[in-house]
């Protein structure tokens, strides 16, 4: 699904360069199994660096975050053997390698702390599970980002979708990869319980954050003006989510 995916949409080489330094961000949030649809399919990770190496990129980092004990989330999602049977280097987070970055564009944060790696690299690959979150309704795309900031990230919380938004002001991904493979439809971020996930084998793919998102949302029976980050995102200038102006591919893999 993912090499469909990327053929769809020109080729990974059309993301990433020869010689590039890339950074492919998961979710590896929660001390969960892939089954259990709290964090991003394993496998999903690994062919999108294969991919990345295919493409002639240099090195292709992964890291997250945690919410959880980080060496148990990085274990126990399957993530961490993944990303070194594909050539990637698995990395764990550093707190002397935040930086506190000035907002400009921002209307609800002029500042934040940033991993150096992500702001650092020639290309960002955001690679977020879909599935549901008891704050903002859904954690998609945009909430992917709570990965690679410091600080207290709890005071991103309160006022989350303008801040969200105000976040990805600075960082740039050139390519989102929504694993949708199995989705979390109650109960999310973390999840647990198997009755909770829903088998959908689905990858959706793009240039556009956004656009990404808000076809997402249709998999939960919900539209992209019921996620504020959605909204917010669109109006910050950061991507389109009227699908009807989106070129859209739709394949059926069999």
């Amino acid at each position: 699904m993912v090499q469909s995916a990327m053929q769809a949409l020109g080729g990974m080489s059309r993301f990433v360069s020869r010689g590039d330094i890339v950074v492919v961000k998961p979710n590896i949030g929660w001390d969960r199994a892939p089954e259990q649809a709290a964090d991003t399919n394993p496998e999903v990770v690994a062919e999108t660096i294969r991919l990345c190496y295919q493409a002639g990129a240099k090195k292709v980092a992964v890291f997250d975050r945690t919410c959880n004990d980080p060496r148990r989330c990085y274990t126990r999602s399957g993530i961490e053997e993944a990303v070194k049977k594909a050539g990637g280097e698995i990395r764990h987070i550093v707190d002397a390698r935040f930086q506190k970055v000035a907002i400009p564009r921002g209307k609800a944060l002029k500042s934040w702390e940033f991993y150096k790696d992500a702001l650092e690299c020639d290309t960002f690959i955001n690679v977020p599970i879909a599935k549901h979150h008891g704050l903002s309704r859904l954690t998609l795309s945009a909430k992917n980002i709570m990965g690679i900031i410091g600080g207290n990230r709890g005071e991103i919380h309160n006022g989350i979708d303008q801040k969200l938004a105000d976040l990805w002001t600075i960082i740039h991904p050139k390519l989102t990869i929504m694993d949708a493979t199995r989705i979390l439809v109650a109960n999310g971020p973390q999840g647990g319980n198997l009755a909770d996930v829903r088998q959908t084998n689905m990858i959706i793919a793009g240039s556009d954050m956004v656009a990404v998102d808000a076809y997402t949302t249709s998999l939960f029976e919900l539209k992209a003006n019921d996620i504020g980050s959605i909204t917010r995102c669109f109006e910050m200038g950061l991507g389109q989510m009227d699908l009807s102006k989106v070129r859209i591919k739709e394949m059926n893999l069999g």
